[in-house]
């Protein structure tokens, strides 16, 4: 048996062959407009994204790598890293529910970040995006993650993302495939994500996190560029990837669904309509419906059903009911059910750090009590809401599904542009979704902070 590396360099080689069907070309289209959005608006309403840059850049300005909606020259690694953190600091990018990965914020930045290289972009950006998101979205559907026993250690995005970003700023620099896969065993000897930031509470770094892996998945391939080799057994040896991080390398089925070229894990990946955690989606779209039927001031009881991986996003319920940071707050079921229910809407506008002192939103999430209602199913639980009243009991759940619209991913591409007091949001739009190449970040706007 060839080793997994260059069976999975075989199987993008495959994908890069036939090119992208034109419905998925679309659909990376539509996701890399939708990060250069949440990016731009990053610039005002993420200020531990820009301490990150501040932070990852001392002693290295200056460089080719460009950075979304400033001025900053970096080296590329750490061009990659600055993208990568104001596309997730939000909390806003796209998410593969199945997969348990943020593929975009990830992928995009590896590219742009080779292509600030000369002589490199010997694969358009739509294609290279494409064939990044869709490796880390197989590599998470590979494992089946449940969001509990191993792989709930881990962020996926991060850990696969090393990989991910190394292959795509690998084919944007044109490297053949011994190199790709020492690309793969240069990421691997760097890969982390533990997942204790998104655990634990009271900090910020949750924020960040995505951005390690497409600064060393960068650094991955021009260290095989220029000729480091990486041992091809990195993912599947005695002591690879699998083996270490999850207990046992892939199963024959887990490498079949892994090395799939037949269909598109990325076609399943949701592009968010609100700015807080994809598993308090659900919940909020069902604090939506029973807020048109009952007021937040008459409501006695608000139960939450969950199943065991919501769970972890409602306790310790103290923390999780009155949260210290907008990160925190943004990661809490029971505190995003509150605000919702108090405000009626969740955006960039009203989910800031003020919002963590609301009387309104911190009175009623006291009321909140956690039930497990549900079984632990791949991909998003259901938004189980049960309110009592004096009046009596109303209960809804609703589903979240991986469909947004094209009218809904413009709009919100607008309301991020002027969150962030841009001029002409249309013409920014059109500008960006009819010409995608690697010169799209000379043709946006500069953030003044």
């Amino acid at each position: 048996m060839s080793s997994l590396s260059f069976d999975i360099i075989n199987a993008i080689r495959q994908r890069q062959k036939r090119g992208l069907p034109e419905e998925v070309r679309k659909k990376v289209i539509l996701h890399i407009s939708d990060t250069i959005g949440i990016s731009l608006a990053a610039h005002k309403g993420a200020p531990i994204a820009l301490q990150s840059i501040s932070g990852i850049s001392v002693g290295v300005e200056g460089g080719a790598g460009r950075v979304i909606g400033s001025g900053h020259q970096l080296p590329p690694a750490y061009a990659a890293f600055s993208n990568t953190a104001l596309a997730h600091a939000l909390d806003f990018d796209d998410i593969n529910d199945l997969a348990r990965i943020h593929p975009t914020p990830i992928i995009l930045a590896s590219a742009l970040a080779a292509a600030d290289i000369e002589d490199s972009r010997t694969t358009d950006l739509v294609t290279a995006v494409g064939l990044g998101n869709e490796l880390i979205c197989r590599l998470g559907y590979a494992i089946e993650p449940r969001g509990t026993g191993v792989d709930s250690k881990w962020f996926l995005s991060q850990l696969f993302g090393y990989l991910g970003a190394a292959i795509t700023a690998g084919l944007v620099l044109g490297l053949d495939d011994s190199k790709l896969v020492h690309a793969l065993g240069l990421a691997y000897m760097q890969l982390a994500g533990g997942k204790e930031p998104g655990v634990g509470v009271g900090s910020k770094a949750r924020s960040i996190y995505p951005a390690f892996a497409s600064m060393g998945g960068v650094q991955a391939a021009f260290l095989a560029r220029e000729g480091v080799s990486a041992p091809a057994s990195s993912l599947d040896g005695k002591t690879g990837l699998f083996r270490n991080y999850f207990g046992k390398n892939l199963s024959e089925g887990q490498r079949k669904i892994l090395l799939d070229t037949e269909t598109w894990a990325f076609s399943d990946t949701s592009i968010k309509l609100f700015p807080s955690c994809r598993y308090s989606h659900p919940y909020i779209k069902s604090t939506l419906v029973l807020r048109n039927e009952v007021k937040h001031n008459q409501i006695e009881n608000l139960v939450i059903g969950v199943n065991e991986t919501a769970s972890m996003l409602c306790h310790p319920m103290p923390e999780r009911c009155h949260p210290k940071t907008l990160q925190d707050a943004k990661f809490s079921i029971p505190f995003m059910v509150a605000f919702t229910f108090v405000h009626g809407n969740v955006n960039l506008n009203n989910l800031t750090d003020k919002a963590l002192m609301d009387s309104q939103v911190l009175e009623l999430s006291k009321l909140v009590r956690i039930e497990n209602t549900q079984p632990n199913t791949l991909g998003l639980p259901q938004g189980d809401i049960k309110i009592i009243t004096a009046q009596g009991t109303k209960r809804h759940i609703e589903r979240c599904l991986p469909i947004v619209t094209f009218d809904e991913v413009k709009n919100k591409f607008i309301d991020c542009c002027l969150f962030a007091n841009i001029d002409d949001p249309e013409e920014v739009w059109k500008t960006i979704s009819n010409s995608l190449d690697y010169d799209l970040l000379n043709k946006l706007p500069l953030i003044h902070h």
